[in-house]
This record gives structure tokens, C-alpha cells and sequence, in this order.
């Protein structure tokens, strides 16, 4: 098995949606806001080399949206999805599967492209299967009114129509082992509905793909929960299930959106689970 992190793009978020009621004086220490209160944020996705399969997990936002939308989120930087990809030696034929850890438009919008014309879209990857869960994709494709800005039919509804949907299953208890793709999946729904966080054995170590769960180095504090979370309750007691059990074994947890911070591990402190060490990609997966 080989791993690669895979940089669809950087964006900015405004800072006090990303930690919710957490203040400003607080928060900035770990990420620092520009002039507009908006801070540094990248869709930083995993490639997977397993035998005859290569598996990614999310997808960032995609290309195909309009100037106005993508001006809301003042991207910065020059990496793409597409680039990220051919830099590593493949092509987005060459993808297998795509794994969705959840259905908001930053995860899930390069499935999607326009077809030659723009009358239409077409999946990205057109040699790929699509995987999500059958709850998440319910809410996600009859989303409540908090959420409905995120789940953008043209990212969702295209794959469906591909027919290369397909779901894993749904455990009875929070982490669904072994599955379809070959790790185990922990279910966290503060966040979204069924958000799914990939646990991959690599090398002797589990590397945890944190999603929307921990998106940065600045929210391992519980309380630090972002404001976009549908259950912050229910994050913070997630949160603390899943740190507590990555301090105790010692997980490295891939930072989907840290800018700035690829890996980490964390440890178990006085004042609760707190970062252990970073890492770069390099150091853990070469």
C-alpha cells in the first residue's frame, strides 16, 4: 500500500465560523485571521495505492462553480486537483473509487465537472465507483435549511445519475470495520448526518483522514467546535471518544483542511488531550 496526500486547493473561511462561540482572542493564536477575519484553509485529500485499486478520499470543491461563488471563499495558491494527480503520476481515470467522507461542497465538488459543452455535468472520474452512506446521502439530497448551502445538487445528484453510487454499510456501533474499501470507518454525526472518517492500517500505523471532525491543529480544545456543525453537542462528545482513543494508541490524524499542519498525534494532558507532534506527509508516509 502507498499513500498520497493529494492539495485540491486552498481556500479561506471566516475564522469565527470555524470555532464558533470560541473567542476571537483565543482562536487567532492557532490561526491567525487576515485583515477580514478570514484564515488560511486547504482541501487537502488522501490518495490510496492498494494493489489493483486507487482509492481518494474527498474531493475539494471542484472547479465548475461561478467567479461569485468561488469569490466567497477567496482561494489562494495555484494547486488543483487534476495538477495534484498528474504531479503524482496518475490521471483522474486512473481513480478506482472515490470515497466521500460527507457531501458538502468542499469535499465533494471535483466528483463533478461540466460535460464538453456545458449543457450538462459529468463525473470527473469516469472510471470510478462513488461511495457515501444511504442516511447521509437522505439528508444530504433532502437537506434542512442550516445545511441546504452546502449540499449543491450539481455535486450530489450527477453521481447518483452515473450510476457508480455506492454505499457502505451503516454499523451498529460507531466504527464500521473492515470495509468495502478496505479500513475501518468511524461514524461521527455533530458535524453532518453519518460523516465518515477513514482509519487506514499503513505500515504498522493508523493513519485517521480527521474530515470535518478536526479540521485544524487550533480545534483539538473540545469546545473549539466550528459554528457550520449541526450538533455541536454531539461534536464535542465525538470528539472526545475519538482523541481519547488516538491518544491512547497513538493514531496519526491526516488534517483535511490545516493549511499549515499536515499530521499529528496527540496526548492525554491535564487539561485534556492536547498535540503530541506534527509531522509532514513525507516523514510518515515514505
Amino acid at each position: 500500500m502507498n499513500l498520497f496526500p493529494v492539495n485540491a486547493g486552498n481556500f479561506k473561511l471566516d475564522g469565527g465560523a470555524m470555532f464558533g462561540v470560541v473567542p476571537k482572542s483565543l482562536w487567532q493564536k492557532t490561526n491567525p485571521a487576515d485583515a477580514n477575519n478570514m484564515i488560511d484553509l486547504t482541501a487537502r485529500c488522501l490518495l490510496i495505492e492498494n494493489g489493483n485499486r486507487l482509492i481518494l478520499i474527498d474531493t475539494g470543491m471542484g472547479n465548475k462553480q461561478s467567479d461569485k461563488f468561488f469569490g466567497y471563499y477567496h482561494l489562494w495558491g495555484n494547486h488543483t486537483l487534476e495538477g495534484s494527480l498528474n504531479k503524482l503520476g496518475f490521471t483522474k481515470n486512473d481513480i478506482t473509487d472515490v470515497f466521500l467522507t460527507h457531501l458538502h461542497f468542499d469535499h465533494s465538488g471535483g466528483c463533478i465537472e461540466w460535460n464538453n459543452n456545458k449543457t450538462g455535468y459529468k463525473p470527473a472520474f469516469k472510471n470510478a465507483h462513488f461511495w457515501s452512506n444511504k442516511d447521509h446521502w437522505q439528508w444530504a439530497t433532502q437537506p434542512n435549511a442550516r445545511e441546504k448551502a452546502s449540499f449543491l445538487k450539481e455535486n450530489i445528484i450527477p453521481i447518483e445519475e452515473s450510476g457508480h453510487l455506492k454505499f457502505t454499510d451503516i454499523p451498529e456501533t460507531d466504527i464500521l470495520k473492515n470495509s468495502a474499501l478496505g479500513f475501518d470507518i468511524f461514524f461521527a454525526n455533530g458535524h453532518t448526518d453519518k460523516q465518515m472518517i477513514p482509519m487506514i492500517n499503513y505500515k504498522g500505523k493508523t493513519i485517521c483522514f480527521m474530515a470535518d471532525l478536526l479540521p485544524t491543529v487550533g480545534h483539538l480544545p473540545l469546545p473549539y467546535v466550528m459554528g457550520y456543525d449541526t450538533r455541536p453537542l454531539l461534536t464535542l462528545t465525538e470528539k472526545e471518544k475519538f482523541l481519547n482513543i488516538a491518544a491512547k494508541n497513538n493514531y496519526y490524524l491526516f488534517l483535511e483542511h490545516d493549511a499549515h499542519n499536515q499530521i499529528i498525534t496527540v496526548k492525554n494532558t491535564e487539561k485534556g488531550v492536547r498535540l503530541k507532534n506534527i509531522y509532514t506527509t513525507q516523514e510518515i508516509f515514505n
